[in-house]
């Protein structure tokens, strides 16, 4: 009998749609037994002789893949791969696919639930209130800001569409490879990450983490920005450098910041003393039907493997390009 671990938590929830489904195929499986995300030590120990991995963003290093004698197929639910060392996992046979497609709409509208948040100050009231503290604080509207949005891809373009119900908004976008057909549906300004960083009120990013974003935004790049600028990171870990947005906060420079990945995680850093920093945890993708649509897809390609069937959504070669050429 062919045996599934499931690293990712939570899992069948509050749909059993999957886990239904590997039932009825008569699979074995094993859902995560720590109930958090694994350090690379415990994924190592647990691998062991399971045949395919339905994963999160636990490391799946070297390490791990050459601990994992049996295994043969890696089905990520999500869209992330920063935590699979591709080229290792094609070395060894192991193939891998993603579910690029299913977080998107959950992010996005988490996306801009923050950045109302934020330029409310809804967070900081709500502190206050269960404090006993009656503050009418100011705040803008998203018609009279400029957003600068890092990253146009599934996310960056959904976003936007999110936000097009607002009213005229700037936007300045940027992208490695920016899409002309966007312009046909949205007006929008082709510029630079340090024009976003110089003149954008609030931005936003939608990259990877990959060796070119590590650190992309490090204290040069926050004091660059306007004093009262806010910045929302709902993509990856470790793309902000955590311990400069926390010196530049207490600065006093930006006057929000809106942090759902972080490259720790559970985190337990230094940004949990910053009021104006509004934290949640890595929960982007978790709407029910998201999260769902992710967890559905990744187990029916993980039995199409096992089945010996075409996979629908294997991880394209440009992927293992970025990993090798260190993009």
């Amino acid at each position: 009998m062919s045996k599934v671990l499931i690293t990712t938590v939570p899992f069948g929830d509050r749909n059993r749609l999957p886990l239904e489904l590997l039932e009825k195929a008569g699979i074995e499986y094993l859902i995560n037994p720590y109930k958090t995300k694994l350090t690379e030590d415990q994924l190592a120990d647990l691998v062991g002789d399971f045949d395919v991995i339905i994963a999160g963003t636990e490391p799946i290093t070297e390490k791990v893949l050459t601990r994992a004698t049996n295994l043969k197929f890696i089905s990520r639910v999500g869209i992330g791969l920063d935590g699979v060392d591709l080229n290792a996992a094609r070395s060894k046979g192991v193939k891998v696919s993603y579910t690029p497609e299913a977080p998107s709409p959950a992010v996005a509208e988490l996306t801009l639930g923050m950045m109302l948040t934020l330029l409310r100050s809804v967070h900081i009231s709500n502190f206050k209130m269960h404090q006993g503290k009656w503050e009418r604080i100011y705040g803008r509207r998203l018609t009279e800001v400029t957003v600068g949005i890092i990253g146009m891809g599934r996310i960056g373009t959904h976003l936007l569409r999110c936000m097009t119900g607002f009213g005229k908004i700037r936007f300045l976008v940027n992208d490695i490879k920016p899409n002309d057909e966007l312009d046909k549906e949205f007006i929008l300004e082709w510029v630079t990450k340090d024009q976003i960083y110089q003149e954008a009120d609030v931005i936003s990013l939608h990259i990877p983490l990959t060796p070119l974003t590590k650190n992309l935004i490090q204290r040069e790049q926050l004091l660059s920005m306007k004093f009262d600028a806010m910045i929302i990171n709902t993509s990856r870990g470790g793309i902000i450098n955590e311990n400069d947005l926390y010196d530049v906060m207490m600065q006093g420079h930006l006057s929000g910041a809106a942090i759902d990945v972080f490259e720790n995680e559970p985190y337990t850093g230094k940004l949990l003393g910053i009021e104006n920093c509004l934290l949640t945890s890595h929960m982007g993708s978790m709407s029910i039907d998201c999260r769902t649509k992710m967890e559905t897809e990744a187990t029916e390609e993980a039995i199409r493997f096992l089945m010996g069937k075409t996979l629908t959504s294997e991880v394209p070669q440009a992927e293992y390009d970025v990993q090798s050429q260190g993009l």
